[in-house]
């Protein structure tokens, strides 16, 4: 008996401090040819402390299996230096997940931040608190990874994210003091393209039925594709008339949600349906010509494929 509850303890311990593995499977890139003579080592260091923030903590309670892990990147372009622990960029964020039954990854957050400002001191820890802001580095890192958290867990369970894309939201409040740009609803070099309002957006009921299209769109269209192309397309399509929903009310001038989800999916749009039969290539065509007319001549290749 008392080998038994040891064995017990043994995998116990095993599940809650090395089966917990971490959320994140993130790959970083710095890029920083446009900074002249300046140590170099530093970006190396910053490059690997970035890499190990995002991956070696944990940011949630769930329990993750090595081959459940978000893959994500992020691609950093520092631009300017403007002390020796100051910098100044772009922070791209890219997430993915696995569509069921299949070896294809869909993007789900393609997002260009260009209101990267942070302090770096070398081989400095990085520290993080949800309830307070401790450096803007930190900060935007977390609420990055909380709002890839999010949007993942939205397309397995309806608005299924809604607890970490709150913590994202409590990380911006938290920075409305903060000199830097992308934390407030106005400033910044990206407009209404910020962190201020990706987060708005996602909690703001007005647009409600993108969140609600981001699960129709994967658990219910991308996930039944590979068993059943024509069920998965039905769905696909659907979810497409909730974003119209959204367009047509239009919650703001931008519809800048729009513009994050298209950003995403424009191309996987054009590849779901331009095999679909011609009633069903039609009716998406006028869908997402009217809602994103920016990319009309991309979406023609749907008529003009495979007809």
């Amino acid at each position: 008996m008392k080998r038994f509850f040891a064995v017990f303890l043994f995998f116990l311990f095993i599940n809650v401090f090395s089966g917990k593995a971490q959320e994140l499977r993130c790959n970083v890139q710095l890029v920083t040819q446009q900074i002249q003579g300046s140590n170099k080592q530093i970006f190396r260091t910053l490059q690997t402390a970035i890499y190990e923030f995002m991956n070696n903590r944990n940011w949630t309670q769930d329990v993750y299996a090595a081959t459940e892990k978000i893959e994500c990147n992020i691609l950093i372009n520092l631009t300017e230096q403007l002390g020796a622990e100051q910098f100044k960029g772009s922070i791209q964020v890219q997430s993915r997940r696995p569509v069921y039954n299949s070896t294809y990854s869909t993007t789900v957050l393609n997002f260009m931040d260009n209101n990267f400002d942070v302090r770096y001191v070398e081989n400095e820890t990085l520290e993080f608190d949800e309830n307070q802001h401790l450096s803007n580095l930190t900060s935007i890192l977390a609420y990055y990874a909380y709002s890839i958290i999010g949007l993942d867990y939205d397309t397995f369970s309806p608005e299924g994210g809604d607890f970490y894309l709150k913590k994202a939201e409590t990380i911006v409040m938290n920075a409305q003091n903060v000199p830097e740009s992308g934390w407030k609803a106005f400033g910044g070099s990206s407009g209404n393209r910020n962190r201020y309002w990706l987060s708005q957006n996602l909690l703001d009921n007005n647009y409600r039925p993108v969140r609600q299209f981001f699960y129709q769109y994967h658990r219910l269209g991308m996930d039944k594709l590979v068993d059943n192309v024509n069920t998965g397309r039905t769905q696909i399509e659907e979810s497409l008339k909730l974003l119209q929903t959204v367009y047509r009310n239009k919650p703001d001038p931008y519809v800048f949600l729009l513009q994050v989800v298209y950003d995403a999916k424009s191309d996987e749009f054009v590849d779901i349906f331009k095999e679909a039969l011609p009633d069903q290539k039609r009716r998406v065509y006028l869908i997402l010509k009217e809602i994103n007319p920016s990319n009309t001549k991309l979406y023609d290749e749907i008529n003009q494929t495979g007809e």
